[in-house]
Formats: structure tokens, sequence, C-alpha cells
């Protein structure tokens, strides 16, 4: 079956879906809640609002505004339309859901105290040193997959979670997605609306709660709901507009079939509840004072009718299928040959089809660069398991599909020009906790490199490069996160030279040239920018008189030099010259961009012989 058979196309203009009011045609397997369950309903969001209130005064930290004003969708979202075994968020047959507006965590953490999963006393050690429940939802807490807060990222996350629920897992598991109004400007969001309605994820609905006010000024379109109707519809969403504060109306479109991806476009009150914040800007973000939250509290309890239904989620359907993503290898070691020549960026691809041959979990996405990336070989081999984003560059960083093997961070191919030339790529992701960075220099760690990432938790990062370079590596050589290649050495070597990617082999080149000096040099390949092998690198440059040379294709800031100086910062008598990039670079031939910007081997040559006079001057 053809991807466009597969997935078919999203139209905007034509659908089985109803498109406006919700009142105008009742769905035909609706069924009304009955009055206790809309009272129980009620009452669940008022005790939510009770205790987000509790929670960020407590804390002294959070937003209980945007948490008012979502209460009655989560109440309706966790204790009536979702399906999902409370006793254990993680079960892989559950609906998913992504808060996407993080900030309004805490009534996410009430949610789990009425289930039942949390202690009262747990909620209120929110923000505390000690406790899990931190400021937004992140991936320790049981009950949440992905972290998220960081406006415009939910809904991408969704549409990957979506994506394989549909077309990877083909299982009923329905994904939902709590957005703000505030976050609907950032473009990502509409990046996600559109890959959602291309590849007609109906499994996937996304709430906008429109609580009219921001930050620090209300919402571009505050509560001109049906603009944000029409926007979605636009998109190719079914799209409804409902009171976001009524359980009647919650419960009705929550409950509707759709062919499409559904927008709820929830009309709300920011700090609903709160009679002093009510639709009141300067409010966001700001906790109430001991007094103000017991009053209110006070009269959201007594609000609290009584109710003796209790309300649980249904079970969810049980299937999902197992998946296990454990020592995920290759099925045979490269098979490349020293003194052969290929782009890394070319081994890369066909190193993550070759390990898609072996485990039907790997998958693969790009933006309508497969060509170059090389990730149209995998397309051809695993036309099911490949996700083409378009240009979208933005969304497809953000999904987090089962299986990550850097192909969403490590695709891009490190073009020479200004247009594709990214030299501040190592900086940003060693800034990034538990990332990993490799930066291979041939074939044979290409493939190593993916091989590893495979198996490595966190953000792996696989840099790149489009020039064919010599294979340097005999295909049996063995590679380990973290540890550096000593490529060659002698007991004569004047200093040490650290090189990556494309720069090792100029730093080869130079080395070939010294020899013929007498001037001898070792080389070391770190392989892993992050984590980088310390260890081999101080004992080496010891060897070496404490001379030590780094040269990389990226800027001075953050890069490999900056790397290497965090290492041997705490040594005694150790030189290091750093040959980097030093501002935005132009277009050119590839041998002239590296002479201009100081990092090919003649510069490599001069910078060995400046150190080496250096040191003999001092004496």
């Amino acid at each position: 079956m053809s991807s466009q058979e597969r997935h078919g196309a999203a139209s905007s203009s034509s659908s089985s879906c109803p498109s406006r009011q919700l009142e105008v045609e009742p769905m035909e397997d609706y069924h009304k809640p009955d009055q206790q369950t809309v009272q129980a309903l009620r009452n669940i969001a008022n005790r939510l609002r009770i205790n987000s209130i509790k929670a960020t005064t407590a804390a002294g930290n959070g937003h209980p505004t945007s948490c008012c004003s979502v209460a009655e969708i989560m109440s309706v979202l966790f204790f009536h339309s979702m399906k999902y075994r409370p006793d254990d968020p993680k079960n892989t047959n559950n609906d998913r859901f992504i808060l996407s507006k993080g900030h309004a965590t805490p009534v996410l953490y009430s949610v789990w105290l009425e289930i039942g999963f949390l202690k009262e006393s747990e909620l209120i050690s929110m923000c505390q040193v000690d406790s899990m429940l931190e400021g937004h939802p992140t991936p320790k807490q049981q009950f949440v997959d992905v972290a998220s807060g960081s406006l415009g990222q939910g809904l991408g996350i969704a549409c990957g979670m979506a994506y394989t629920a549909k077309y990877f897992d083909k299982s009923s598991y329905r994904v939902y997605c709590l957005l703000g109004d505030g976050e609907m400007s950032e473009g990502a969001i509409w990046e996600a609306m559109a890959f959602a309605s291309y590849y007609q994820l109906d499994n996937l609905l996304a709430i906008l709660d429109i609580n009219r006010l921001g930050q620090s000024d209300p919402a571009p379109l505050q509560h001109h709901v049906e603009k944000y109707q029409r926007r979605c519809e636009a998109f190719g969403w079914h799209a409804i507009i409902v009171d976001g504060h009524s359980v009647e109306e919650l419960c009705k479109s929550l409950s509707q079939p759709c062919h499409q991806p559904t927008a709820i476009i929830a009309k709300t009150i920011k700090g609903k509840g709160i009679p002093v914040a009510e639709d009141k800007m300067g409010w966001h973000g700001k906790v109430l004072p001991k007094d103000m939250a017991e009053s209110v509290m006070k009269d959201l309890q007594s609000r609290i009718l009584n109710s003796s239904k209790r309300m649980y989620p249904a079970s969810p359907i049980e299937d999902a299928p197992p998946v296990s993503l454990r020592n995920v290898s290759m099925p045979s070691a490269p098979n490349y040959k020293p003194g052969e020549k290929i782009a890394t960026c070319k081994a890369y691809g066909m190193a993550v089809a070759k390990l898609g041959r072996y485990n039907e979990r790997v998958v693969a996405m790009d933006v309508d660069t497969k060509n170059f990336t090389y990730s149209e070989i995998f397309k051809n081999e695993h036309p099911n398991r490949f996700i083409e984003c378009y240009s979208a560059e933005q969304n497809m960083s953000l999904f987090p599909l089962v299986y990550k093997v850097n192909v969403a961070t490590g695709c891009a191919a490190r073009e020479h020009g200004p247009a594709h030339m990214g030299l501040e790529d190592m900086a940003i992701f060693r800034a990034i906790p538990n990332a990993t960075i490799f930066y291979p220099s041939d074939g044979v760690s290409a493939e190593k490199a993916v091989e590893l990432a495979a198996n490595t938790k966190g953000v792996c990062y696989i840099r790149t490069t489009r020039p064919e370079t010599a294979i340097i590596y005999n295909s049996n050589e063995d590679f380990h996160v973290g540890q550096a290649k000593v490529v060659c050495q002698s007991k004569d070597d004047q200093v040490t030279m650290i090189g990556a990617g494309m720069t090792l082999h100029e730093v080869l080149a130079a080395a070939e040239q010294l020899k013929k000096e007498r001037i001898y040099i070792r080389v070391i390949d770190p392989f892993t920018i992050k984590p980088l092998d310390a260890k081999t690198i101080i004992d080496h440059v010891r060897a070496t008189r404490g001379r030590v040379i780094t040269v990389e294709d990226h800027y001075y800031e953050g890069g490999l030099g900056e790397a290497v100086c965090s290492a041997i910062v705490n040594e005694p008598g150790f030189t290091l010259q750093h040959l980097a990039v030093s501002h935005v670079p132009r277009s050119g031939k590839m041998s002239d961009l590296l002479k201009i910007y100081g990092i090919d081997r003649d510069s490599i040559v001069q910078m060995v012989r400046k150190m080496l006079n250096s040191s003999a001057n001092a004496k």
C-alpha cells in the first residue's frame, strides 16, 4: 500500500463531521450524562480548583488562575471521557494526555490526588527540592509521558503519539492535548495542525483553553472563539465551540466520533472560582495569599453538593502491541575498507536503513530533505516506517516517537554555505542535560554511532558531513560512548592534536606533512563530544609535554575546544591552542573555506610550529 493510499489527504472543504455549533445535530451514540454524573463532575472540578489553590499557596509558586480555567475540562477528561487504568499510569493501552500548557500542572496533580494515586502531603510539597512534583510536568512522574510547558510543543508531541497509535501500533488508544490560547501564537502549533490533518489523525483531540488572558496582555484573539474555529477548520480539523465550564457541553463534544483530528474550542474564564481574579489582568503566575486562599477554598467547598456517585475512568482496550527497544544492534559489521571514501551523512543514512531491517520499531523522519540526508534509503526499504514532515522543521523536532535513534536531531547535512552551515549546533546540544553528541569521522564510526544511539537513553545528536572522507577505521573497530580513539601515536610525539569529523582528516594530513620535518604529533578522535573522554585526552597530553591543539568546524563558543578546555582546566603545565571558525561563514569551495577560517592542514601545520617555537623560546 502506498503512502498516499495509507494516509489519504486531508480536506478542509469536505468532511463527514459537523463543523459548526454542536447543538445543530445530536450525535447518534451520544448519551447525555444523568444528573448525578453531571453533579459529580462539577464537584470534582471544584475540588480540582481547591487543591490547585492549596498546592500553589503552600509552594508560594505556580499558576492557580490557569488551573481554575480548565477545572471542568480536566474533570470531564479524566473522569468521563478518557480510558485508562488509574493504578497503572504507564499502561501501554491507556489513552495519552499531554498538558501543553504545562504551567497549569497543579491541576494535573490535583487530578491524580482525586484518583487516589497521590497523597495530599505530596501535593502540598509541590516545588520543594525533595518533591517529585515540579512546577511543570516531567517524566519522573509516572503519569507524565514527556516534559511539557515550553510553549507550542505539546501538540507536536501529541501528533507523534497519535501517528504512532494509528500507523505503527494500530491500537485503540487516543491522544488528548490541552493547550492554552497564549501558545496558539506559536508557529509550531500550526505546523502540528497541518501534519495531523494531512495524516488524518482522527485519534487526536486537542482542547483549546480560550481564557482570553495571557501573561502581560490579553491573547490576540481574546474570546473570539469563532476565529479560532475558522482557523482550525482551515487546517482540516473538525472544530467545536463549547462553554468550557459546562460539564454537559464538554461531555457531549468529547464523545462525538469523527474522521478528522478534532479541536474542542473551550471558552473559559481565567481564574474561574476566584472572584478577585476572574477575567482580571495581573494574576498570571500569581499565588493567592494564605488568608485569601482559605476564603476562596471555603467558598468553593460550599458549591460542592452532596453526591453519592463516584466517578471512575473506563478501562482501555487491550490492543497495544508489546515493544522491546533493549539491545538494538546491527545485524552485521560495517562493510567498508580503509582508504575508501564516503560522506558520513550517507553512511548515516545507510546505517539507519540497515538498523531498520533488524528492528521494526526503528522510525525515520525528514523535512523534505531525504535526498540530501539519505533518509530516502530508509524510506525505500521501510516506507511504512518513514514519516515525511515536509518543511515543518519545528514540528518534526518535537515528535516523541516510541523509538528515538536521533532521526529528529541528527539528519541535518553539514553543507558549507550560509544557508545550511550550522556552526553552533554542538554548543546547543552540549547545553542539554543528558544529551549525547556523536561526531563520527568516517563511514565505520558513523554506522557505529547509529547503533550506539539506538541504545543510549536521552537525546542523541549525530553530526554528519556531506563531503566524502576516507575510511580510517577497520570494520571490526570497537566504539563506545565517551571513549576516544587514538588514531596515530609514537614515542617521539611532541603535540597532541584533537580533531573531529572533517577536521580530523585535516589533522591527519597535517601530521603526515609534519612528519617530513621530523615533527611528530599524536592524533585523537574524540568520537563523542559529550560525554568527552577526558581521561584519554589528559593522559596523552601529558605524554606530549602538556601541548594540545583542537581543530573544529564550529564556532569558538561551546564546541570541541571549549569541551577540551573544561576537561583540562585543572591540569598544571598544559597549553591549549584552539582553531575554530571566528565569524559567520560565507559560500565557497570546501578547500577555500577551510583555508579562510584557518582550520585546514596548512593552518594546523603553522600552529604546531608556532607552539613548538614558543616552547623552545620559553626555555
